[in-house]
């Protein structure tokens, strides 16, 4: 971001604009001797902290840089989301009273106290004509009670959605289950199980999506693991699954050999067989009826899914051929692009495990904690993709620094993850708690973890604005 208002400002000087924004300074400073008249005191005051914080962001852009000076050259992202944060949070001029405003009372009539009825004294006092945006309960409560009220009455999943769910995709892996052994008897499939947060507890608001895992059975004479920072991909993330041995054991003598791409096991041409017998091979319309709901295979995804329509649930299935190889779980999930060999190394079972323990050893809160930041990431259309395996990994970092994880310490521990994620997101890293290696910010765009880190440091300061 440095060299980006670095460059900025070459171009600017370079350019004759700085004696444009030069008249510009001026501008604002005639704006502000007169705002008093035109605005108004508080007017002003509104105009006087906007022009600031206008000011500040194109002083920085324009001031000529220190060469010596190291510190000169970096701008945290910190920074830059205090100057946001100082033009977002301006309050609103009031509003121009309107003549007709004039009659209409400035408080509502105050209900008469019922003889006999007694003023609950654990009601919060408020000045008197301050207006009530919130319940005055409400705002008594401290951190740590919004958080447990937050976790009990906002992110239970409907018993419903739990019983029906898990029952329904179970049917409807029989059905899939039983359509591969008649139709690829050949192929070693192992028997498909469930997978997801609603199966380990800590799903929030509603179970609409599970994981269908479908094991692909390997010969570990035939196959070996390589590494995918070891391959043209640089990744430490992804691995190939390389065949061995083919002068004494020529193509054919492995049941996947049809899958392979040069001499590595292609998740890209598995995925494929298997997206065109979803489509185009299963008699849904079947199926659905048998089970009292309708199956629809999504056609344009490239991932194998399916949507289930039930009269009381609406649930969306994904299919992902794993394969477990020296203690690696390694799903048929490669990335976009040209490269159709990689397997991608998934940690949710060691992450749900992990915080398993650690709870189960110290009567901890960290699955409570974690179900109320997976329900703020879920509903917030800018914090989405924190959810999950990032949120888990902070949690799993932090319990190794010895922090005080009893349910007491609740509310501060939310704080706290949320100081290590705006940690992490200003440095545009996040290692993986499993395989320090692994950067799981890598997938996200730069605009994406400024917006995060905007969001998330001005909860810092109030917490209560996520929940």
């Amino acid at each position: 971001m440095a060299a980006f208002w670095q460059q900025r400002g070459r171009r600017q000087e370079h350019g004759g604009l700085g004696g444009v924004i030069d008249g510009l300074g001026s501008v604002f400073d005639v704006l502000l001797a007169n705002a008093r008249l035109v605005l108004g005191v508080s007017g002003a005051a509104v105009l006087a902290i906007a022009t600031l914080a206008v000011k500040r962001l194109i002083d920085r852009a324009t001031s000529p840089r220190d060469e010596g000076d190291p510190k000169a050259e970096q701008k945290t992202l910190e920074e830059t989301w205090q100057d946001l944060a100082l033009i977002k949070t301006t309050p609103k001029p009031p509003k121009k009273q309107r003549r007709e405003d004039l009659s209409e009372p400035l408080l509502s009539p105050a209900r008469p106290l019922v003889p006999g009825e007694a003023q609950d004294p654990r009601a919060c006092s408020a000045p008197l004509g301050a207006p009530r945006v919130k319940s005055s309960r409400l705002r008594c409560l401290t951190l740590q009670e919004r958080l447990l009220s937050h976790h009990s009455s906002h992110l239970a999943v409907p018993e419903i959605q739990v019983s029906l769910v898990p029952q329904l995709a179970r049917s409807i892996s029989t059905q899939l289950q039983n359509f591969l052994r008649s139709k690829c008897p050949e192929l070693p499939f192992g028997r498909l199980f469930l997978s997801g947060a609603l199966l380990d507890g800590l799903e929030v608001l509603a179970a609409d999506h599970i994981h269908l895992m479908l094991p692909v059975v390997l010969d570990a004479g035939l196959w070996s693991l390589i590494p995918g920072e070891d391959t043209v991909v640089r990744n430490p993330q992804y691995w190939m699954i390389k065949r061995v041995d083919l002068g004494y054991f020529p193509r054919g003598c492995s049941p996947w050999d049809r899958f392979m791409v040069g001499r590595y096991l292609s998740s890209n041409v598995l995925n494929e067989t298997l997206h065109k017998m979803l489509v185009a091979s299963i008699n849904w319309p079947a199926i659905g009826g048998l089970l009292g709901c309708v199956i629809h295979p999504v056609v344009a995804s490239r991932e194998l899914k399916l949507e289930v329509k039930h009269d009381q649930v609406e649930l969306s299935i994904t299919l992902f051929p794993v394969v477990e190889m020296e203690d690696k779980v390694l799903l048929a999930v490669p990335p976009e692009g040209l490269v159709e060999n990689l397997w991608l190394e998934s940690f949710y079972r060691a992450e749900v495990s992990k915080v398993k323990e650690l709870d189960a050893g110290d009567s901890g809160a960290r699955q409570r904690c974690l179900r109320i930041l997976n329900g703020v990431c879920r509903s917030h259309p800018t914090l989405h993709k924190l959810g999950g395996s990032p949120v888990t990994h902070v949690i799993l970092h932090l319990s190794d620094s010895g922090s005080n994880w009893a349910e007491g310490s609740l509310a501060d521990r939310f704080q706290q993850v949320l100081e290590e994620l705006v940690a992490y997101l200003e440095k545009g890293v996040l290692p993986s708690y499993f395989n320090p290696k692994i950067n799981l910010f890598a997938g996200l765009l730069e605009e994406e973890i400024d917006d995060m880190g905007f969001v998330l440091y001005r909860a810092m300061s109030e917490p209560g604005l996520l929940l």
